[in-house]
C-alpha cells in the first residue's frame, strides 16, 4: 500500500504517516516496493513507491501437542506459514522428565530442516490438550502425557533465546475464530470441543478468559453424576466421560461404566466405525449418540446460566455425529434451564478443522510482536519472566 492509502485508511497526517513508516523502514519490519501498476503514456515522474510487512523481520515456531504427536509450523512476520512438520513421540512414556528434552530436540531438528537459524526465532506458542496452567508454563495433565506436571515454558526458554509462551488448545481455536470474523465471534461466546477429549475456549467482555491460574473453562471435567462413569482423567462421573470417544464407544458396546478408557479402542478410527453404524442404523450407536446429546444439554444450561454467551460453537470430530446427537441436546437443555435463559444465545456448528488451533496461536503471536515492537509489551500469561529479559524499544 502506498503511503498516501495509507493514510486515508488511518486517517492521520502525511507528514505523521511518513514518520511513522520511516522508523519501521529504520527497523526493517516493512520494505518499500516501487508499484508495478501501469503509468498513463503522459504521466510524469516515477512510479509509486508501496510499503508492505517484511516477512523476514522475525521469525515464530507454533507448536501444537496432542496425543503422540508434535506439529511444528515455522511462521513470518507477515503470518505466513513458511514450513511445518509433524514429529511423533510415545504418549505413554512422556513424562516430566523426558519430555521437555524431546520437544527441545524436535525443534532444533525442525528449524534445521527449515533452514533457519535458532536465533531468528523470536518466540515460541505452544498449545497443549488437557489441563494447561499458563501461569507456571506447565501442563497439569493431559492424554497427551504419561505422567503429570510436565514443565514446558521454563525448558524452552532455558533451550532458546526466544519469549516462550503455552495455552489449551481449545483456547486457540476460540482466539482463532475471533481472529478471523471478529463480527461474529465477539463479546461473549463460548467454543466447545469435543473430540479425543472435551475442552472449551472461552471470550469474556472481549477478552479471551483463562482463569487465574490458567486453568478456566474445564468444561470436559465439570461433574456430570456425581461418582459416575470413569474419566480418562481418573475421575467420576466427569462430562468427558459420556462425550469424549471412549465415551461414546463404551456407551454403544454395553461397556461397564468403569470400564478403563485406555482400553476402549476408540480414537479417530473408533469413533468413525461409530458414526458409520448410526448412520446405517445401529440402535446401539445411535442411543450412544443420543444420550451424550443429552449430557452435552445439560452442560451447555450451565455455561448459558453462568456466562450469558451471546453465541455457542460445537466443534471437534464428533461434530460429524452431531445430526444424531442434536436432538437429544436440545431435550438436556430444556430439562435443565428455564426457557427465558434458553432463547438468549445463538449456536453455530463448525466441521472439525486442526488448522483452527495453529491459526490461535498465530492470532496471539502477531498481536504480541506488533505491540513489542511498538514497545508497549506487557507479559502475557503463558510466558515466564526471563532473568535477562529486555524489552525491545520503539
Amino acid at each position: 500500500m502506498a503511503r498516501i492509502d495509507l493514510g486515508q485508511v488511518t486517517r492521520l497526517s502525511p507528514a505523521t504517516v511518513t514518520a511513522i513508516t520511516s522508523d519501521l523502514l529504520d527497523q526493517d519490519l516493512i520494505l518499500s516496493l516501487e508499484s508495478e501498476e501501469q503509468k498513463a503514456p503522459q504521466a510524469r515522474g516515477r512510479p509509486r513507491t508501496l510499503l508492505t510487512l517484511n516477512p523476514d523481520a522475525v521469525f515464530t515456531i507454533c507448536i501444537r501437542l496432542s496425543v503422540n504427536n508434535i506439529d511444528l509450523a515455522l511462521v513470518n512476520f507477515a503470518g505466513d506459514v513458511t514450513c511445518d512438520r509433524r514429529i511423533h513421540f510415545s504418549s505413554a512414556g512422556a513424562d516430566a522428565d523426558s519430555f521437555p528434552e524431546t520437544l527441545v530436540e524436535a525443534i532444533h531438528q525442525f528449524l534445521l530442516e527449515a533452514g533457519t537459524s535458532a536465533s531468528r526465532v523470536r518466540e515460541i506458542g505452544v498449545a497443549a490438550q488437557g489441563v494447561v496452567e499458563t501461569e507456571t508454563g506447565q501442563v497439569a495433565w493431559s492424554p497427551a502425557f504419561g505422567g503429570r506436571r510436565i514443565p514446558i515454558v521454563a525448558p524452552l526458554q532455558a533451550a532458546f533465546d526466544a519469549d516462550c509462551y503455552i495455552s489449551n488448545d481449545t483456547n486457540m481455536i476460540t482466539e482463532a475464530l475471533h481472529w478471523s470474523d471478529p463480527s461474529r465471534y465477539s463479546g461473549t461466546f463460548a467454543v466447545i470441543m469435543l473430540d479425543y477429549g472435551v475442552g472449551m475456549g472461552l471470550y469474556l467482555d472481549n477478552r479471551l478468559f483463562s482463569g487465574a491460574s490458567g486453568t478456566a473453562a474445564e468444561f470436559g471435567h465439570a461433574n456430570h453424576i456425581p461418582g459416575g462413569a470413569l474419566c480418562r482423567c481418573g475421575k467420576k462421573g466427569c462430562l468427558e466421560a459420556y462425550l469424549s470417544d471412549y465415551a461414546l464407544v463404551r456407551a454403544a458396546s454395553h461397556l461397564p461404566e468403569q470400564t478403563d478408557p485406555v482400553s476402549i479402542d476408540a480414537g479417530v478410527n473408533g469413533l468413525a466405525r461409530l458414526i458409520e453404524l448410526a448412520g446405517s442404523g445401529d440402535d446401539n450407536a445411535r442411543k450412544a449418540f443420543h444420550e451424550a446429546g443429552r449430557v452435552l444439554g445439560y452442560g451447555l444450561a450451565r455455561v448459558i446460566a453462568m456466562i450469558d454467551p451471546r453465541r455457542i460453537v460445537l466443534t471437534g470430530a464428533a461434530m460429524r455425529a452431531f445430526a444424531f446427537m442434536e436432538k437429544g441436546m436440545w431435550e438436556g437443555l430444556e430439562e435443565a434451564l428455564v426457557e427465558d435463559l434458553r432463547n438468549n444465545f445463538a449456536l453455530d456448528v463448525m466441521p472439525w478443522n486442526e488448522d483452527f488451533i495453529r491459526s490461535g496461536l498465530i492470532a496471539q503471536s502477531m498481536e504480541r510482536l506488533d505491540m513489542d515492537f511498538l514497545g508497549n509489551a506487557s507479559r502475557p500469561a503463558g510466558r515466564l519472566a526471563r532473568p535477562d529479559s529486555t524489552e525491545v524499544p520503539a
